[in-house]
Parts: structure tokens; sequence; C-alpha cells
């Protein structure tokens, strides 16, 4: 397994701090490792580490509650400093009340969990000011090649743009087992996790409400849109619930959601925003046959990879014109047009339409699958086999 230097170097500096570290993200995107990663490194320094896996039965059993873990926790406690590493944590009842008090005791503790209710109210409450959380995703496309050369086999931007990078599947050659692991993890996490954690009685509405909203990435979010659809094909739903299911979908980490930013009011609009997977497999393994979405995939890929460069992103609308993405970071902005390709004369011109009548003080970038470079006098071309490999726009 690579070294994820880049989540590793935000955590470093909190070692030793008293703060709770939280890693939080889908699952099997690579939590587990991180945390291992970050003992390996304290274990190499002759570091006290305890490592407790709360996805296996048998440490469920032993420690369920708050109660057995600051028991079984005071029981390895010694002289020297301890660093606790809790995984899975959220299967363990008032985990928190347990972090308030093992923070105070001679311990680092870091913690890992699969629902972002681990950074709810009732949380934050409890740990004010007592926690730094970090967010973990699947592969961005530089890892997901470092990962298949270490392997030694072959990752293409066309195999990322249709399976994604949980890591798990690319260590799986053969195409049909890849789609069979990655559809039992969509079971696992929809359907099994979300099911039984949000007592979803009407399970068929939910997964084909989920079938269509993870299919219809990178577009504008209605929730009303979404009711009257699945009315079209006899699934009575209500707005509200249509609503509940997407906050699920979200506290899982199986959606992102991007807001309108509105230059008049220079802030977001929260009445407005576009869905996006987590991870674009969760896309492909609803597709029949080969006729993958290639087109909204790669505008997925492209709002994954600014969000792993620490970009804040929004939908910029140009006086009516959409423009994908509006990317700040340490005070520059970027505004980023994504195009499969603008090879056709009608796509090349609705796509640098779209920049029509901006000043020349924000750079304007298109990111397309073309070989060619369609660079402008005003608007930077990157093809996305090389705005893959970088770091920073």
């Amino acid at each position: 397994m690579i070294i994820r230097e880049h989540y590793l170097k935000q955590i470093r500096p909190f070692y030793d701090s008293d703060l709770v570290k939280i890693i939080t993200g889908i699952r099997r995107c690579g939590k587990s490792v991180i945390l291992e990663q970050v003992q390996d490194e304290l274990k190499a320094t002759g570091s006290n580490c305890l490592f407790l896996d709360f996805d296996l039965k048998p440490v469920r059993n032993m420690i369920p509650d708050a109660d057995a873990l600051i028991e079984y926790v005071n029981e390895n406690l010694g002289e020297e400093k301890l660093y606790l590493f809790l995984d899975e944590i959220q299967n363990v009842t008032d985990w928190n009340e347990a972090c308030r008090t093992l923070r105070l005791y001679n311990c680092s503790v870091f913690v890992s969990g699969s629902n972002s209710k681990l950074l709810s109210r009732e949380f934050i409450k409890e740990l004010s000011g007592r926690y730094i959380s970090f967010r973990i995703r699947p592969f961005v496309y530089k890892e997901s090649l470092e990962y298949a050369e270490q392997r030694g086999k072959p990752y293409s931007v066309a195999d990322y743009l249709v399976w994604g990078g949980f890591p798990a599947s690319l260590s799986i050659d053969e195409i049909d087992a890849r789609k069979r692991y990655l559809n039992d993890l969509n079971d696992t996490i929809v359907y099994n996790d979300m099911e039984n954690r949000y007592k979803i009685r009407k399970r068929e509405e939910f997964e084909r409400i989920v079938d269509f909203i993870l299919t219809s990435n990178a577009r504008i979010f209605s929730a009303k849109s979404i009711a009257d659809y699945m009315k079209g094909r006899s699934v009575s739903v209500s707005v509200p619930t249509v609503i509940k299911y997407l906050g699920y979908l979200k506290e899982a980490y199986v959606i992102t959601d991007v807001a309108l930013y509105s230059p008049k009011a220079k802030s977001k609009l929260n009445y407005y925003y576009k869905l996006y997977d987590e991870d674009v497999s969760m896309n492909s393994i609803r597709v029949i046959g080969t006729r993958y979405d290639l087109t909204h995939n790669l505008e997925n890929i492209v709002l994954n990879e600014l969000l792993f460069m620490g970009y804040e992103v929004a939908v910029y609308d140009n006086k009516g014109r959409e423009i994908d993405f509006r990317a700040e970071k340490d005070g520059k902005v970027f505004l980023v047009q994504v195009a499969y390709s603008v090879a056709e004369e009608k796509t090349y011109g609705r796509e640098f339409a779209a920049f029509a009548n901006l000043d020349n003080t924000v750079k304007k970038i298109l990111i397309t699958n073309d070989d060619i470079d369609y660079t402008t006098s005003t608007v930077y071309h990157y093809k996305l086999k090389d705005f893959l490999m970088m770091d920073e726009l």
C-alpha cells in the first residue's frame, strides 16, 4: 500500500496534542490504513501504541461501550504516553464520552469512523474545542497511479474515469471481479449500513431513489424534481423524504453537494446545489453494459481532485451562464469549466461562452479529455491527463 503523505503531513503536527484526532470518510477509502501508517511512524520512534478495530466483532463484544473502553485503556496505561487508535469508533456506545475522558489521561487519541455524525452537533458539543478532524477520500488519480505502479500494473485515465479510486478495487485486475467487489461495497455502504443505521422501512423505495441519485452525478439538485421523476416510475415519495434521504447519503460520505456562488452576494446560495458521487465507480456499477457516463464522471473527478488539492469549491453563475467550479484557496480564485471534449464546433462555442464578459483578474481554465491544446488568449486549456498530475491549479 502506498504511503498517503498528503494526509499524514496534515496529521503529524498533532501526534502529541491532547486534541482528539478524528479521521473520517466513506467506508473502504483507506482510513484504517492511515491510522496504521500513523502508528507505524510512532512505533518507529519507540512510542507505546494500542490499536483497537471496532469493525471486528470480538473487539465490539469485549468493549461495547464507553465504560468498557475506559476500563480497558486504564489496564494498558503505563508511565509512558500511550498513543491510542480507535478504528470505526462509531460502533462503541457513547464513544464521545470515552474520548472526552481518555484525552485527559496520558494518551494521544486517534479515532476513525465512516459516519459524519462523528462531527454532528451533539458530538461537537461534547468535544467542543477538544478535537481536530481530517477527511479522507478514495484515491485521486496520482495515488491510483502510484499504487498501480507499485503493483506493476497499468491504470489509465480511462480506467479512472470508470472505476474511480477505492483502494481495494485497484488490486483486482479482472473487470467482472472488480465489479463484484464494488457492488458488494455498495451494498454494504448504501444498503446494509444506511438502512440499518437510519431504520429505513421502505427499503425498495430508498434503494431506487439512491440508484437514481448516484447515476445523476454532476447535475443540479432539486428534491422536487427527484420526487417527480420517481412518481413517473410508480414510486410515490414526498419532497421531505427525498431531502431526508439526501441527508443520509451526505452523512455517510456517499455524495457531496456543491452550492452556487453568487457574484452579486459574494457568497454561496444555499437553495442551489449540484450533487457529486464520492467515487465515480458508484455511478459506473449502475450502468447496464459498458455505456459508462464518462461526461459526468469527468466533471465528478475534477471536483474530487480540486477538493483533494484543498480548494473551496462552488458552482459559479456568470449572468445566467453556469461555470462548473469556482475554486478558491489562499486568496486565489480560479474559474474552471469542464467538458469531455470541445473538438466539435458547437461544444467548443458553448464551453468557451461560459466565460463571456469576465475580466482577466481571475484565471479561467477549461479542462477536457482532448489531446489538442485549445488555450486562447484569455482561457487556459488543461488536458485532463495533465490536470490529474497537478498539485495546484
